[in-house]
């Protein structure tokens, strides 16, 4: 049986394929201050803005390319039963081969009532008003802004208590509840960080294997250390 290796993804393994994260960048998001395009504040307040947004981030996503982060992750398939737990909107995991991938922050490709979170739609072009649901009800990006609840926080509490191998590619860990998850690994489990500049993490449960490298390199290494447990 396939041991199985949980891995938390965020900004920092997009970045490469040329998807911009705020982080770097005073709050921004591609010139945008993040509290006018990602909360319910903004919405409420210039939902014209907000819509027009993520219409170009989704046709944004249709030039961009899974890299070789993505694709290494989807390779150790192979080798282990994988499951991806992704603060990514984007569709790069899965557009690179991983099956098994939960996006803890919603999806671009997805859009939902305003009136009914759960009535949720595919959708790859541009979301405009007047764009409703079955009762009439405008339809919004699927997308957790900050301050919204995350609803699938508990199944990813539930699948990272699993781990064999735990693995955080490309995130901050300062964005909670995702940066509480490693905390829900058991004692034992080998837990890796891959990051250039790794930050120091606040937690004393498990031994952390830090790799300072970009997602693409930092992932070379770990199928490498990986391999070697097999």
């Amino acid at each position: 049986m396939k041991k199985k290796l949980v891995v938390l993804t965020g900004a920092g393994i997009s970045a490469e394929s040329g998807i911009k994260t705020f982080r770097d960048s005073d709050g921004l998001w591609e010139g945008h201050d993040v509290m006018d395009v990602a909360t319910p504040e903004g919405w409420n307040r210039n939902p014209a803005l907000v819509l027009d947004f993520y219409n170009k981030r989704r046709q944004q996503l249709k030039e961009v390319q899974p890299n070789l982060g993505h694709q290494i992750l989807a390779e150790l398939e192979n080798h282990f039963e994988v499951h991806i737990i992704t603060q990514n909107v984007d569709d790069l995991h899965e557009r690179a081969g991983s099956k098994e991938v939960l996006h803890l922050h919603g999806e671009l490709l997805k859009v939902r009532s305003t009136a009914n979170p759960n009535y949720i739609l595919d959708w790859t072009e541009d979301l405009n008003f007047g764009d409703f649901d079955s009762n009439q009800n405008q339809l919004r990006p699927h997308i957790v802004w900050f301050g919204e609840e995350v609803p699938a926080l508990d199944e990813a509490i539930a699948i990272t208590k699993t781990a064999d191998y735990f693995a955080v590619i490309g995130t901050s860990l300062q964005v909670y509840p995702a940066a509480g998850l490693i905390d829900f690994t058991a004692a034992d489990v080998p837990v890796f960080y891959i990051d250039p500049k790794p930050n120091k993490i606040p937690t004393i449960r498990n031994p952390l294997d830090i790799i300072p490298e970009v997602a693409s390199q930092g992932m070379e290494t770990l199928k490498k250390k990986l391999i070697a447990f097999i």
